[in-house]
């Protein structure tokens, strides 16, 4: 994330290192090799301008895409013909993975943090600088509308049946529920301290998320709007993710700069019990799992690496080397594509509209 953004996140987590209920510590253990598995891993490095695109079969950085100015989250769409990014210049990225080209652009709110493409077809960014989700039509990211929510949204994800968009509200505590069949806000779940990311169910009955005090995940019934579970984490974490038959949930427990994380938290969803912690690098920050649900990559914010897990074994492998200050991550069951050289630029144009020019007005009032 942009460092004012980090700085912001981290002076609303209060700084407790918490002494962790965890089952069971794995120690990474650097591996000779890790099983073939295909896909990519995309990765934005918001420190260096650039988006770091990897080979899940080999670990390895197979691309570097420069010209995106600080990029703090990524997301490939959903059928993988497109991966959308994020950049503090204003502006929503659509990228061509095959051809390692940008598609389409469009201007965002005051600094978008992240992006998501919903099963309606529709993209969503939050922007955490004016506590707006700004909505696009995908893949072409026409403008769609506008959503307040107040606040400072950040990181957000969709039920993938379609039924709810929940939103991490960090200013506020609390968990935005956004109907997406009207693009609407149709309430709010408190959750404590400064929640950044959520995980949620393929069903939309329950979403999960982290807070910083005391550093823990916590479970969500949407439906009775209320915490129902927690887990006690080593440190305040910061994305989450499920793995695909939603039995385990993971958190990147990033701390903070002075006080950094170094673990993986893997948790039991049905008694929110922690299996076990496996040590990533410095400040795990995002965090994604593969299709398979086998493997799982976090991106270590204060030492510029991603690690790779094995999560039957919890066993980390050696870090990979990206960008400075990874931030988001996201996974496409697609390989890396071929490409004369290793490193290119992003041809980003500016976009045509302004932020406030959207096709719907502003009329979807949330909280405040």
């Amino acid at each position: 994330m942009s460092r004012a953004r980090m700085y912001l996140i981290g002076a609303l987590t209060v700084l407790l290192v918490a002494a962790s209920g965890c089952s069971g510590n794995a120690r990474q253990t650097p591996a000779p090799s890790a099983a073939p598995r295909p896909g990519s891993v995309w990765v934005a490095d918001e420190g260096a301008d650039s988006i770091s695109v990897i080979d899940a079969a080999t670990n390895a950085v197979r691309m570097t895409l420069n010209g995106i100015k600080a990029p703090h989250n990524i997301q490939v769409g959903r059928d993988g013909a497109v991966v959308f990014a994020v950049s503090s210049a204003g502006v929503v990225v659509a990228i061509d993975p095959m051809t390692y080209r940008v598609t389409a652009t469009a201007p965002t709110g005051a600094q978008p943090a992240h992006v998501i493409e919903a099963p309606n077809g529709k993209v969503y960014v939050t922007n955490s600088g004016d506590g707006t989700v700004s909505v696009y039509q995908a893949p072409g990211l026409s403008p769609a509308g506008r959503i307040t929510l107040n606040g400072m949204p950040h990181g957000l994800r969709p039920a993938a049946g379609g039924s709810v968009i929940v939103v991490a509200n960090t200013m506020d505590g609390a968990l935005d529920l956004i109907d997406p069949a009207t693009d609407t806000y149709v309430g709010a779940v408190p959750v404590g301290s400064s929640p950044a990311q959520v995980a949620v169910s393929a069903d939309g009955k329950y979403a999960y998320t982290g807070i910083s005090e005391p550093p823990s995940v916590v479970k969500v019934d949407l439906a009775q709007r209320k915490v129902v579970g927690s887990a006690a984490v080593p440190n305040p974490p910061v994305q989450l993710y499920l793995t695909p038959d939603e039995t385990q949930v993971v958190s990147a427990d990033q701390g903070k700069k002075d006080d950094q994380g170094h673990t993986l938290s893997v948790i039991d969803t049905k008694d929110m019990a922690t299996r076990g912690t496996v040590t990533t690098g410095a400040g795990p920050h995002g965090v994604v799992i593969d299709t398979s649900g086998d493997w799982a990559w976090v991106t270590n914010s204060y030492d510029n690496t991603v690690t790779a897990v094995d999560l039957a074994t919890l066993t980390a492998m050696t870090p990979i080397p990206v960008g400075t200050q990874p931030s988001g991550i996201s996974y496409s069951p697609q390989p890396p594509a071929a490409a004369p050289a290793n490193v290119g630029t992003l041809d980003i144009p500016t976009p045509s509209a302004s932020p406030g020019q959207t096709s719907q007005p502003d009329e979807h009032a949330g909280h405040h």
